[in-house]
């Protein structure tokens, strides 16, 4: 017993000290007290801090200020899971690799169109960034992630689709918020990692990217590509971005007045703003638009950037020194960063923190548990689109004594520009093999060298070709694509035609038992297989579970119900030019004039879906009011299934031009077969407002609102009407 006292007695002196140094730290240095505003820890630090200590800190690799006890960190990468140490060697040298969990790309990721798996997704993204910035056997990952990618996808020859959430503005907007939310966690003090969004504004082509200009009017700026960047500051959260390498209305990105006029004025941005990598010096190198790097640094700072992504350090000395700016600039440009290391905790040893001991008291290695392939598998296959189906899928193994697995795609698991290394990959062949096991024979053929995948297909009961991109195009340079449809950062698609495509005609005609299964980062051109092969699959790459999560859709393990979130056009030439921003011209389901070949939204189901009886609980809305539109939906098939139910609206008594019809609601909902569901979707009225430049504020418009609800955009089931007062 007195052990037990002297041990509790140590104890308590322990704690007593512990909080004794705290204390006398928080009187010593006011930053360190938690019960201040967080602005009033910043003007304490800011004071405390030297020039010197200011400028380092506008550097992604925050030093933070250690002679102040305040611990730094740096950027990483995170689309679809942490980039540790992928492809792009993002791991520092000397710093201990690791894999770390691989999800679908982040266009499949928006197919799946249910944002509370893209929030579990992120939060799961986030707890292993936290777990290698913190366990000692790895080194500083770094807290501050470079995701989500907020750009539009409104031409499908972008060489980045696979970064974004689609064509679609509401869409994208709602995936934004869910993967910033989950990235930064829930908690009101402190974020698990801060979500840092790119790249703003209008980035969708990358050749010419350094020099280009995106022109459009200032209402699309606001309903359009503004849009899901706005939402992620305000709804989500999120308070750091990237400005982009291009030029919108003729000024670069990096110094543009948005920056500060609407980003910060208007929306409440005060963390981060910046530059994307080498952008500060192709201000002057491809631009032109400042004489020299000391003008450009002044010119970042009086911007808004607190951030530089490549050396800026003697040009802004320079800068001082002459005078562009002053040191209240450089405390302006610093407390947005410092803000958001705030926020991450690295400011305080606060035990309110919940995020500190990931890494440390839990130390089993995250991408190993049970729950990080679950969450792989469930990711992919909900965002596999079943485009086609004439009744070959799914596939029952029971009835299989051979099946055909072919192509270039499928004993392949590639990640991308952005991807991390995961811990394990599962291709297609062999999750195919997995689930039919040893009772069925499967015939593998990479290419059809020596008729080897005619040959497979022909000694088949059914066969699946799988064609698609490489996200790497073979491991060529920067800038050179493998084949002309490729394409990435730095390249554009020179063409939306699939080359691999008459692979598909030749196993077709050896077998009519045909799947075609496209793992691609971006939509193709495909007539000929929409009209001949009876099944056609959309995957996105780079999932360490692919190989599983088609091979679940393919046997009916799970039943599709991916929707696809850009429009797949016929061919190149219904495709305005691709330096043509203004949507308006015929771009995106909502203006585009030709009949798509897969419509945006669209999506298939191995059972059906009947909807009946719209209904709204208010026949008018007005400013700042919500209805509810309810929608009944019965599972009219076999088979238990997910239907994703869409929400577009028209405006007939518009005096502007409006879409034909935009997306401003949708749900993903389960049903059981046989069952029905009342469904509910909300209708803000902020959201059928539009820009007025006139009065330079979103206005309501009076007059009717067209409601159409279906599966598709262009498979309405029900409409209804609504009027605005």
């Amino acid at each position: 017993m007195k052990i037990l006292i002297r041990f509790m007695y140590a104890a308590l002196l322990v704690v007593i000290a512990a909080f004794v140094a705290y204390a006398v730290s928080a009187q010593i240095y006011p930053f360190r007290d938690t019960s201040l505003s967080d602005d009033a820890r910043l003007d304490n630090l800011i004071s405390l801090m030297t020039l010197e200590e200011k400028i380092g800190n506008l550097s992604p690799m925050l030093p933070g200020v250690p002679r102040l006890g305040v611990r730094g960190t740096r950027i990483v990468e995170g689309l679809h899971g942490l980039a540790w140490s992928g492809p792009a060697n993002w791991a520092v040298k000397g710093e201990g690799e690791a894999p770390t969990t691989t999800f679908p790309q982040a266009i499949g990721l928006a197919q799946t169109w249910d944002p509370e798996l893209l929030l579990q997704i992120a939060a799961w993204e986030a707890y292993e960034t936290r777990y290698l910035t913190q366990n000692p056997d790895y080194g500083m990952a770094g807290l501050i992630v470079l995701a989500p990618n907020a750009d539009l996808g409104r031409d499908i020859r972008w060489g980045r689709t696979e970064e974004c959430y689609g064509e679609d503005a509401f869409l994208a907007a709602a995936m934004t918020v869910a993967y910033v939310k989950g990235l930064q966690g829930d908690h009101p003090r402190y974020w698990k990692t801060s979500s840092l969004m790119k790249h703003f504004l209008a980035n969708s082509n990358e050749n010419n990217r350094f020099v280009d200009s995106s022109d459009f009017d200032e209402r699309l700026f606001r309903e359009y590509y503004a849009y899901p960047f706005y939402k992620g500051i305000v709804e989500g959260g999120s308070r750091a971005y990237m400005a982009a390498y291009n030029k919108y209305n003729g000024i670069p990105c990096t110094v543009h007045p948005v920056l500060k006029d609407v980003t910060v004025a208007e929306w409440g941005q005060n963390g981060i703003i910046c530059t994307d990598g080498g952008a500060f010096k192709r201000l002057v190198d491809s631009h032109k638009y400042f004489e020299n790097y000391t003008q450009a640094a002044a010119a970042c700072i009086r911007s808004g950037i607190t951030m530089f992504l490549d050396q800026y350090m003697p040009y802004l000395q320079e800068a001082l020194d002459g005078g562009m700016v002053d040191e209240k600039n450089i405390d302006a440009s610093v407390r947005g960063t410092l803000r958001v290391m705030l926020k991450l905790g690295l400011m305080d040893e606060s035990p309110e923190n919940p995020y500190t001991g990931i890494g440390i008291e839990d130390t089993e290695k995250p991408w190993t548990k049970p729950e990080a392939i679950a969450l792989a598998r469930k990711a992919t296959a909900k965002s596999v689109v079943l485009m086609k189906n004439e009744g070959l899928l799914p596939l029952n193994k029971e009835k299989l004594k051979s099946i055909a697995v072919v192509g270039p795609r499928a004993d392949l698991v590639v990640s991308d520009w952005y991807a991390g290394t995961p811990p394990y990959s599962v291709s297609i062949l062999e999750g195919i093999r997995n689930r039919v096991g040893d009772g069925v024979r499967v015939h593998f053929a990479a290419d059809n060298g020596a008729d080897a995948a005619v040959e497979a297909a022909r000694k088949s009961d059914v066969a699946v070709v799988c064609v698609g991109n490489h996200p790497l195009s073979y491991g060529l340079d920067w800038e050179e694509n493998h084949v002309a449809s490729d394409g990435r950062e730095a390249i554009d698609r020179q063409a939306v035609s699939l080359e691999q495509e008459d692979l598909a005609r030749l196993v077709l005609a050896a077998n009519p038992k045909t799947v075609l299964v496209l793992v691609s980062s971006f939509p193709y051109a495909i007539p000929w297989s929409k009209a001949n092969v009876p099944a056609i699959l959309h995957v996105a790459q780079s999932s360490q579970e692919l190989g599983n999560g088609v091979a679940d859709i393919l046997f009916g393990v799970e039943n599709p119900a991916g929707r696809l979130v850009q429009t797949w056009s016929a061919s190149i030439d219904q495709l305005p030019p691709i330096l043509d921003y203004n949507i308006r011209n015929g771009r995106t389901y909502m203006y585009d004039r030709h009949e798509p070949l897969f419509a945006f939204g669209h999506g298939l189901s191995y059972t059906t879906f009947d909807y009946r009886n719209l209904e709204t609980d208010r026949s008018t809305l007005k400013g700042g009011e919500t209805l509810n539109i309810t929608v009944n939906v019965k599972n009219t098939g076999s088979k238990d299934g997910d239907e994703v139910l869409q929400l577009y609206v028209s405006f007939p008594d518009s005096k502007v031009e409006r879409p034909v019809r935009t997306l401003k609601g949708f749900k993903r909902i389960h049903i059981p077969a046989g069952r029905s569901m009342n469904v509910s979707i909300p209708l803000k009225a902020e959201d059928l407002t539009c820009w007025s430049e006139e009065r330079h504020a979103f206005v309501l418009e009076e007059g009717i609102v067209n409601l159409m609800v279906g599966a598709a955009s262009d498979d309405i089931r029900l409409k209804g009407t609504i009027k605005i007062q």
